[in-house]
């Protein structure tokens, strides 16, 4: 074993990840392999035992057979045809207001978060779907890409969200009370978006004209049949999932696994379900599961060895010694979480980062549901802050020559939004009660 301080062992395995992502390594062999090369220097033969035990810990928690059912509820969604039927009905009530289809993707990517959960299948569906739609009305590239990666990427906090239902187990918290605790903050910034669209196009209309009113000429009845056929499927899924956990019907297993069988009710009902689609859809939920868990036990080593070597340790000494007390603290929390966004998965930050930054929060004094949603909603920016931003580098897959759409474009389009998150933060951070209301009055 090789004797070292704890603070360069620190500064040395976080080095190492960055360099290792940053060279284009997959985050799971770069996390795994520090975190065993480490072990191994630091900690000498022991690490055989310790790695197994912790592994199997985690694998053996019941709530984390939550993840492939979400993602397989998630991928039915997708090849129901949901999304286009949503699309067309919000068309037609909010195209002829300024901004109107992207208030539109907006809610759509809100309604979706709730049932999807994924954010490449959101915000490359939405992207096909809505992308075209403005374009072809002359809306402003910017703001049209801004409003699909926004609202695409609302799935990951929304719930039923993949992220809380790993979150939980690593932190010891109720999955259903993160679930609960996350809707009201996903609804806030949705709602500072639309805002934000709707204050915008008042000001500049000709960055979201309103459609014509000939494309908009339905009869009123046939308009409340076509909203009425796009809303009803996803609430559905919403009630199935939610209203389950809220009342207490089932835990946020079992609702995971009601969810996946109302959404491949669903599929079959509108005629989309067959072999060929069932096969895809279990195909993807085992890449999504696998990558998932592959993050997750290379995580494991990780922070195995950092905590080992009294990582933790420095890490906490260095957040408690900042100036401003503990909101000082917890400031430069959000702020290494936000820069470690825009290098590394979420999956990896979350892995990494819960198991150090948790015990931090309860020595601040913060509410350990309250802490949870705030970096869970923190690292809603970690979608949308280049060098390594996955909803612009979706979106910018799947755009048409014919679009004209450059990166440039895309990131113009976000940073807005995510200064909305920031706005977002701060508010749920001046008012706790946005966060904790909701699981406060869950049936237990």
């Amino acid at each position: 074993m090789v004797e070292m301080s704890p603070e360069i062992i620190a500064i040395l395995m976080f080095g190492g990840l960055l360099v290792g992502v940053l060279l284009g390594y997959p985050l799971a062999i770069v996390i795994g392999g520090i975190g065993m090369f480490a072990g191994v220097v630091f900690l000498g033969p022991m690490v055989f035992k310790m790695f197994p035990l912790r592994i199997i810990g985690l694998m053996s928690d019941y709530i984390l057979l939550a993840v492939p059912l979400f993602i397989f509820m998630g991928t039915m969604m997708e090849i129901s045809g949901t999304a286009e039927r949503l699309f067309g009905a919000l068309y037609l009530w909010l195209g002829g207001l300024r901004g109107g289809l992207a208030i539109a993707t907006v809610l759509m990517g809100t309604i979706l978060a709730a049932c999807v959960g994924i954010i490449a299948a959101s915000t490359i569906m939405m992207g096909l779907i809505a992308l075209p739609s403005m374009l072809q009305r002359k809306y402003k590239k910017d703001l049209a890409c801004g409003s699909v990666c926004a609202g695409g990427t609302l799935g990951i906090l929304i719930p039923p969200s993949v992220m809380l239902v790993f979150y939980g187990p690593m932190s010891s918290l109720s999955v259903g009370k993160l679930m609960m605790g996350a809707f009201v903050p996903g609804l806030l910034l949705s709602t500072l978006y639309i805002s934000y669209i709707a204050i915008r196009c008042l000001i500049r209309p000709e960055d979201g004209p309103p459609m014509p009113l000939e494309e908009r000429a339905v009869p009123l009845l046939k308009k409340m049949g076509i909203l009425l056929g796009g809303l009803v499927p996803p609430v559905f899924i919403v009630l199935a999932v939610l209203g389950s956990i809220f009342f207490g019907v089932a835990a946020p297993t079992e609702a995971a696994a009601l969810g996946a069988l109302a959404a491949t009710i669903l599929a079959l009902a509108y005629r989309r379900l067959n072999w060929q689609t069932l096969t895809r859809s279990m195909l993807q939920t085992l890449r999504i599961t696998c990558m998932a868990f592959l993050i997750c036990w290379g995580a494991t080593m990780f922070t195995g060895t950092f905590l080992r070597v009294g990582g933790g340790e420095v890490v906490t000494n260095l957040v408690l010694a900042m100036p401003g007390g503990k909101w000082g603290a917890f400031g430069v929390i959000m702020f290494i979480i936000f820069i470690l966004g825009m290098f590394i998965d979420w999956m990896g930050i979350l892995f990494v980062m819960v198991p150090i930054v948790t015990p931090i929060g309860t020595v601040l004094g913060f509410d350990p549901i309250w802490f949870a949603l705030m970096v869970c909603v923190n690292l809603q920016m970690s979608f949308m802050t280049p060098p390594f931003a996955y909803a612009i580098f979706f979106l910018k897959g799947i755009t048409k020559p014919e679009w004209e759409v450059t990166t440039g474009h895309i990131i113009r389009g976000v940073l807005p939004f995510v200064a909305l998150i920031i706005v977002g933060l701060v508010l749920c951070a001046v008012f706790p009660q946005i966060i904790l209301w909701l699981p406060g009055v869950m049936i237990k």
